[in-house]
C-alpha cells in the first residue's frame, strides 16, 4: 500500500523479515517515582515514555529545541499505557522505543518497559505526537532531517 504524502512517498511493507531498529534506554526507578507503597505510580509511566522519547532524540543527535528553533513544537494528541506488572523503588528498568506509524505531520511512538533484572515485561503503550507551528497551533509537516532520521527506527516502512 503506497502512502502520498505532500513531499514523502512511503510504501508500507508488512513482512516479518524487515525488523525496525529499537531504541533501548536503562534508568532506575527513583523514590519520587513511587506511591506509599513503594511501587512506580500509575501516571509516571507517561513521563518515563516522554524520557525515553527525550533521550532517543539525543541519540539521533537532537533534542526539543531542534524543533523550538524551527518554531514548532510536539504537542501529544493521544496517550495509551497497558500495565502488566507493578515496578518498584530502585528496580532497574529498561525501556525499548520503536516509530509506529509515522504521518507527514505525526508520529506514533510505541513503547515497552522491562524490569531489566528479571527481563519482565512491566508496561508498554504508545504516544502521538503532531508537529505544530508554535504561533498558530496548527499541524505543520514534519521536517525532512528529522523524518529521515526516523525512519530506521519504523515498523511502518
Amino acid at each position: 500500500m503506497d502512502i502520498h504524502l505532500t513531499h514523502y512517498t512511503f510504501t508500507k511493507r508488512f513482512s516479518e523479515n524487515l525488523t525496525p531498529k529499537t531504541f533501548k534506554f536503562p534508568f532506575r526507578v527513583a523514590w519520587v517515582d513511587t506511591d506509599a507503597a513503594q511501587v512506580v505510580h500509575f501516571s509516571n509511566y507517561f513521563k518515563f515514555f516522554e524520557k525515553i522519547e527525550e533521550e532517543f532524540y539525543r541519540h539521533l543527535g537532537f533534542n526539543f529545541n531542534y524543533f523550538v528553533e524551527r518554531g514548532m513544537w510536539l504537542p501529544r494528541v493521544e496517550a495509551f499505557c497497558q500495565y502488566k506488572k507493578p515496578a518498584k523503588f530502585n528496580d532497574l528498568l529498561e525501556g525499548e522505543l520503536i516509530v509506529e506509524e509515522l504521518r507527514e505531520k505525526s508520529v506514533k511512538y510505541h513503547f515497552k518497559i522491562f524490569n531489566k533484572e528479571t527481563a519482565t515485561l512491566i508496561a508498554e503503550g504508545y504516544v502521538v505526537a503532531v508537529t505544530a507551528d508554535k504561533n498558530t497551533g496548527r499541524a505543520v509537516q514534519i521536517p525532512k532531517y528529522f523524518l529521515e532520521k526516523l525512519k530506521p527506527y519504523c515498523k511502518c516502512l
